[in-house]
């Protein structure tokens, strides 16, 4: 079954997309704001603001220089960000969710907080600073799963507003074969690096292709990969994401690249055309696939 479109609608209070926004999905009754930092004293003016909810506040750590995520929830948001402003310095941003009527308890928020702060961490696209995991609140049956929904809705709304913190990197899905009208047999699955010497799978995504935990890579890289790309394979190194064991670099973590040459390249060590050399299970290229498509679509 496809899935269902989603309409979203997002208000800008100054006319910036910079400044304080207003979303919300048509037919759903929760509602986000979010603030830049140097406005959160404006929060007081939001009626959305002064109930029960959860908030992100995202920033850059100044350790690591990630991009970096605390999740926590209130009684009343807008109080409870005040203190942050104290309290916490990473962040210039903060995201916070309520409901349009009075049905999010203290209970329900503290629900949701423990639930993204698992979330969060599974995605691992944010430092997450949250120092302990919150205990998940008891609800009955048919509260959780209205805040499972909830939670959903907050996935979709926080990524239309620019933060992917609990969308997965890559979402598998079983082998479904078909035939096109070339006779090419189109398969919903991973790709592997046609270098036999190194094993290494990846999924191609709408945001580009994750190498799987587990890929192995060219334990040097050759001078004439390019400085973007050794940077990017130094960095991988060095945060232990891409670990030396025996003759080669192994990939510690599901990662997202930008493009197919990229991923390529950086496990690699060299330049080389990651549409050539990303294979399906049928030893069909990407570069092949896309061209299919194409001439498909004509």
């Amino acid at each position: 079954m496809m899935p269902k479109g989603r309409q979203i609608k997002i208000y800008l209070a100054d006319g910036s997309v910079t400044g304080i926004r207003h979303a919300e999905i048509v037919n759903w009754t929760g509602q986000a704001l979010a603030i830049p930092r140097n406005r959160v004293k404006e929060l007081v003016e939001w009626e959305e603001s002064q109930k029960p909810g959860v908030y992100f506040l995202f920033g850059v750590d100044s350790e690591s220089g990630n991009d970096a995520v605390y999740i926590g929830e209130a009684e009343q948001v807008a109080s409870r960000i005040q203190q942050h402003l104290s309290g916490k310095d990473f962040w210039n941003e903060i995201i916070c969710f309520t409901n349009k009527d009075e049905n999010l308890t203290k209970a329900h928020v503290k629900y949701l907080e423990s639930r993204l702060v698992v979330l969060s961490a599974q995605a691992n696209r944010y430092e997450l600073l949250n120092a302990n995991q919150p205990p998940i609140a008891v609800l009955p049956r048919g509260d959780r799963d209205a805040m499972e929904e909830f939670i959903d809705n907050i996935r979709l709304l926080i990524g239309a507003l620019g933060y992917r913190v609990l969308e997965p990197l890559a979402k598998l899905q079983p082998l479904i074969a078909t035939m096109d009208t070339s006779g090419i047999i189109n398969t919903v699955d991973t790709f592997s690096l046609k270098v036999k010497k190194y094993n290494a799978q990846a999924l191609q995504t709408d945001e580009g292709i994750v190498v799987l935990a587990g890929a192995e890579g060219a334990p040097k890289a050759n001078a004439s990969l390019s400085k973007g790309y050794s940077k990017v394979r130094i960095d991988l190194i060095d945060k232990g994401i891409f670990k030396t064991v025996g003759n080669k670099l192994i990939m510690q973590e599901d990662r997202l690249f930008a493009s197919p040459s990229q991923a390529a390249a950086v496990l690699l060590g060299y330049p080389c055309s990651g549409p050539e050399y990303w294979l399906d299970h049928n030893g069909v290229s990407l570069k092949q696939r896309e061209s299919i498509a194409v001439q498909e679509s004509l």
